[in-house]
């Protein structure tokens, strides 16, 4: 072996232990590593799930992308000093074929299976098991803020939610504007709010904390500006901000909702005391076609 190839070699090989070790220390040690790294910081039981699966996956991958970087180290080493390749590697060629495939083929079947299973565990849709009774919270998706209706507290807010903590929260999506992605990175996935449907996502907080929300897909100009905050709290605290909130003064009324709804960005924290009966639906018949009297005669 000539020196440049000695040389690309050593780079080849420095380069692919760098990329192992950050792998490893991305993948088992995400606290220390990237501490304010949300995805890899969930506190929530789904978020939790949902990184478990991550980890999973890339640690089964990395079983068979070291093996081959190893192997193909060994085969450089074995014919380093060869101007033809290893009479004995062409007469295994078959069966070193059959361990190259079969390594990559076990590991997709591996990780369909644990997909599949983790595909109905995490179902969006799917009730999350608590002693404790979930709380209904309504998204409405605009340009470019968000709108959450507490149907059943009477109060809406603008950008802000609050819930108690180990409840399961079940979010009802839709929007007034063009496709949003709704994002609580640290407590589980994302969820589509568009306009006409309604979507759902159920999520819940194991412990207290401030957590960033966010469109996470690009939906116009004020895309960077449309945040929240997600607040998790004691029951004791949510139920004397769900009081406080109540005593504002501020109500919503579905013509107030039509200023509300204009275009903006950057907005900031609003809260509304009182919420005018069924304005979420109201805002998704917006967007559904009337229904002809033919269509009423045949129901």
């Amino acid at each position: 072996m000539n020196k440049r190839n000695k040389i690309l070699l050593f780079i080849f090989l420095a380069v692919d232990a760098l990329l192992v070790v950050f792998a490893f220390r991305l993948i088992f040690m995400p606290a220390v590593y990237l501490p304010n790294f949300a995805l890899l910081n969930p506190k929530g039981i789904i978020a939790q799930k949902e990184r478990s699966l991550i980890f999973t996956a890339v640690g089964l991958m990395l079983c068979v992308v070291i093996p081959v970087f190893l192997f193909t180290i060994f085969l450089i080493w074995k014919n380093k000093t060869k101007k033809n390749p290893d009479p004995a590697l062409a007469k295994d060629s078959i069966k070193i074929e059959v361990v190259l495939w079969a390594i990559p083929v076990l590991l997709i079947a591996v990780l369909s299976i644990i997909n599949s299973k983790s595909t109905h565990d995490l179902d969006p849709y799917k009730p999350l098991q608590s002693n404790l009774k979930p709380i209904t919270i309504q998204v409405v998706a605009l340009q470019w803020k968000w709108l959450f209706i507490y149907p059943e507290q009477n109060i809406a807010t603008v950008n802000f939610i609050e819930f108690p903590q180990n409840t399961p929260v079940n979010f009802q999506l839709t929007a007034d504007a063009p496709m949003s992605v709704f994002w609580i990175p640290q407590l589980g996935g994302q969820m589509y709010a568009m306009a006409g449907m309604s979507t759902q996502l159920r999520l819940m907080a194991n412990q207290p904390g401030e957590f960033n929300g966010s469109a996470a897909e690009i939906n116009g100009a004020g895309f960077a500006g449309m945040r929240f905050m997600a607040k998790s709290s004691s029951q004791a605290e949510f139920d004397a901000w769900v009081k406080s909130t109540q005593s504002s003064g501020n109500p919503l009324s579905f013509a107030a909702y039509k200023t509300l709804a204009q275009p903006s960005e950057n907005n900031t924290k609003v809260l509304y005391s009182n919420v005018e009966a069924g304005l979420y639906d109201k805002v998704m018949m917006q967007f559904m076609a009337p229904q002809s009297k033919t269509d009423m005669d045949m129901k």
